[in-house]
């Protein structure tokens, strides 16, 4: 495969639109293929079809970068309900490749990128470096270094033209937005097209990243199962990050391990970033699973901060008020706050009562004050209630305008909850939540943890 990385508008169209093509051609050959056969004969076809379009997808997607990739490494966490069940844990193993180990780009053309961000050459800056990259993600590569002080460092370095091709998707994205004003009459496009154009934009400069990571590293310094890299400032550039190195189980070894760990990690990253949200005001907005790694002291390492959003006190303290009046079933009030936001151009198109089903339906599964298992295809269901058509909620809904930055927060709370569905993890979420949602003493070990870690805190 080509390490080449299509930049143009032009090629990056094409190559997304022959993808789509080629798939809708394989479609209706399938739905032919399987007339007049038996159930179980259609099974089968359907289900190797399944996995040629994941084999594909890695290689489309993956040799795109940027953008576009951030689809196929969705679709490894979130079933989006058009694969046959059968072929599911084998659809998304191959999908998972997006995550962590997409088709890599020479180490010739990364060098360059990196010598040039850097100002000298690789030997000045590392006493080691791994040609190898040990991560390829949606925007770059990450290898494995020594600094001349002995320290153990990941380096991720941005693609070459990755900037260029990003923006390439960002137009075409905005083409998608002004199409989906059809489905979605309420929603402002070019509103929230600015908002993922910024976002985007800011996670292109790995300076801007690299003191965020900083930053979040300072937040949970000694934390006692929350563990953040710090990145080295002195040798990040616009294209390069460098960051403490951390060693540890993968996504796909976590999901093997026994219920307890599974639960455990489950219940840190529930904290990490949902409690992120609502006690910080701000939090990574890719939640994914390359970007936590289970150590062999037991903390959960989080990486990856390009993505981040930041809000004010003030929405903070409206979303609570709309997750309070939910929880408790008090519809008139959601209603009236969720109003108060903007977020219906026309109020009597959206009755209360089935404003509070939806909210119930998209986040009941931490407003709910019982013990929840998570599953793929409950965040699955999630997900289609909000945009397909055919959804109970979406003829309703669809005239509902959510302001562009808590369009992030709810993008972060299913990202979670698919990672949730993953591990199979269950928990009793209301009663973890019930922390920052009503300021309450925590109920789980691990709350209690890290209330104590809290309290120590200057």
């Amino acid at each position: 495969m080509s390490s080449e990385i299509p930049t143009s508008r032009i090629a990056r169209t094409s190559k997304l639109g022959a993808f789509v093509a080629g798939q809708a051609a394989r479609q209706v050959g399938t739905k032919a293929s399987t007339i007049g056969r038996s159930e179980e004969a259609r099974a089968r076809v359907l289900e190797r079809r399944s996995l040629e379009a994941a084999d594909q997808i890695v290689s489309v997607l993956g040799s795109m970068k940027g953008a576009a990739m951030k689809l196929g490494q969705m679709m490894s966490v979130i079933d989006l309900g058009i694969i046959p069940e059968s072929a599911r844990p084998d659809f998304q193993r191959k999908l998972a490749v997006l995550r962590a180990q997409a088709p890599v780009v020479s180490f010739g053309q990364m060098r360059t990128v990196l010598e040039k961000d850097l100002g000298v050459g690789i030997d000045a800056v590392f006493a080691e470096f791994d040609e190898k990259p040990i991560a390829s993600a949606s925007i770059g590569q990450v290898y494995r270094a020594r600094l001349h002080d002995g320290r153990t460092v990941a380096v991720k370095v941005q693609y070459p033209g990755i900037g260029t091709a990003v923006r390439a998707d960002l137009k075409n994205l905005a083409l998608f937005l002004r199409f989906s004003q059809r489905f979605r009459p309420g929603l402002d496009m070019v509103q929230l097209g600015e908002e993922i154009r910024t976002r985007i934009e800011e996670e292109l400069d790995y300076r801007r990243e690299a003191q965020t990571q900083h930053e979040v590293a300072g937040q949970f310094r000694g934390h006692p199962f929350i563990a953040v890299p710090d990145s080295v400032l002195e040798f990040c550039g616009e294209h390069v990050l460098v960051t403490e190195f951390v060693d540890g189980l993968v996504f796909d070894d976590i999901v093997e391990q026994s219920q307890e760990v599974r639960d455990r990690v489950g219940e840190i990253v529930y904290r990490f970033y949902c409690g992120s949200i609502f006690r910080n005001h701000e939090f990574p907005g890719d939640p994914h699973p390359g970007n936590l790694l289970l150590r062999h002291d037991g903390k959960v390492a989080f990486i990856d901060f390009g993505l981040f959003k930041r809000m004010s006190t003030e929405s903070i303290e409206t979303e609570l008020a709309c997750l309070r009046a939910a929880s408790e079933g008090r519809a008139e009030d959601l209603h009236s706050l969720l109003n108060s936001l903007g977020v219906f151009p026309e109020p009597d198109l959206i009755p209360a009562d089935a404003m509070l089903e939806f909210v119930r339906d998209a986040v009941g599964w931490y407003l709910i004050d019982g013990v929840v298992r998570a599953t793929p295809e409950m965040a699955t269901d999630v997900l289609i209630d909000s945009v397909d058509p055919r959804s109970k909620h979406f003829r309703k809904l669809r005239w509902q305008h959510l302001p562009p930055e808590h369009v992030f927060t709810r993008r972060a709370e299913l990202y979670t909850f698919g990672l949730l569905g993953q591990l199979h993890a269950q928990a009793n979420w209301h009663r973890i939540g019930r922390e920052w949602l009503y300021d309450e003493p925590p109920v789980t070990e691990l709350g209690l943890e890290e209330a104590a870690w809290r309290n120590g805190t200057p």
